[in-house]
């Protein structure tokens, strides 16, 4: 288990998650009483693409919450990703839930019911196309067929706002709106010239197709600097090594991911849930690499949203 809190004692870490535990279960009784007191509480996670990052993190996550919170039973909702994961829990639909930073509203009172957890992990955006086919740059999507994205997602609105920097917006591009895996089929059926997908590195699916098939991701590192001048300061420029994919190393944009929870949810029952996400990262970090990523020190950079007053009390107990 990795420790953040920097006491000088085990045992004190150990006195503050017992008690914490305690909290959480007596705030679940009495909220369970108002119906039945035997009904475990469900904790949905909006997640996304069975082969895409927030999937894994979020069955992972879910399994650690079964395991270690009393009266909790976690599941994860399979969604077109940030987008949908937002609208889903801010409407009670889940109680958390995973997005990137840029479909946020940049004033938090537009969205009063969602606080943030953590920043988990940075999306970057791939562009990716079949090695030696017509596409080499943005440019080269003029008039192709292009998957942009799932309706609802945050691939949707990253790679639609590049269009539009990149003066390919409107019927410039022939747009498909495709999750992960239906634009890895369509890919290798010839039925799409190239797609994009915003994730963490690996992205299951096009690792998967780069061991299929000749496959190129497309540099788009040129595009970071119109993109922050546009939509503000959330974009950055990250590299893609060769290690990742066994490609020709790349440049793209890249976006913070964050955890996000219910306003509503209970203090006790949020601060065990940060608890669980930074003291267990070596095993979410197996599930995927990019959950493996956090650190309490980045995590509690979620502008615009506020941290939920759980998460805020444990992150100031751990003195990050």
């Amino acid at each position: 288990m990795q420790r953040v809190s920097r006491t000088s004692s085990g045992r004190a870490g150990s006195r503050r998650a017992g008690a914490a535990a305690l909290a959480l279960v007596a705030a679940l009784t009495v909220a369970g009483c108002r119906d039945d007191p035997a009904e475990p509480m469900a904790i949905r996670i909006a997640t996304g693409s069975p082969t895409a990052v927030y999937y894994a993190f979020g069955q992972s996550l879910a399994t650690i919450l079964n395991r270690e919170l009393p009266g909790v039973r976690a599941t994860v909702v399979i969604t077109a990703a940030s987008a949908e994961n937002v609208r889903l829990v801010g409407s009670g639909a889940a109680e958390l839930g995973f997005t990137q930073a840029d479909v946020l509203p940049t004033s938090p009172a537009l969205i009063p019911s969602v606080n943030a957890v953590a920043r988990v992990y940075d999306d970057q955006l791939h562009l990716v196309t079949t090695d030696g086919g017509p596409v080499r740059t943005v440019g080269d999507l003029r008039g192709r067929r292009v998957s942009v994205g799932a309706p609802g997602s945050g691939t949707e609105i990253t790679s639609t706002r590049l269009l539009e920097v990149a003066q390919l917006g409107g019927n410039a591009v022939r747009r498909e709106r495709l999750g992960l895996d239906d634009s890895v089929a369509a890919l290798r059926a010839g039925r799409i010239d190239a797609f994009f997908f915003s994730g963490g590195l690996p992205v299951r699916g096009i690792e998967e197709l780069a061991g299929r098939s000749a496959t190129r991701i497309v540099d788009l590192g040129e595009w970071t600097e119109p993109l922050r001048a546009r939509y503000g300061q959330v974009y950055v420029s990250r590299d893609i090594p060769r290690s990742v994919y066994g490609m020709n190393p790349v440049t793209t944009v890249a976006d913070p991911n964050y955890l996000i929870v219910r306003a509503s949810l209970p203090e006790p029952l949020v601060r065990e849930v940060t608890r669980l996400l930074m003291e267990r990262r070596a095993e979410l970090g197996a599930a995927h690499p990019a959950a493996g990523r956090m650190s309490p020190r980045s995590a509690i950079a979620t502008a615009p949203l506020p941290l939920h007053p759980g998460a805020a009390a444990w992150y100031r107990a751990a003195k990050p």
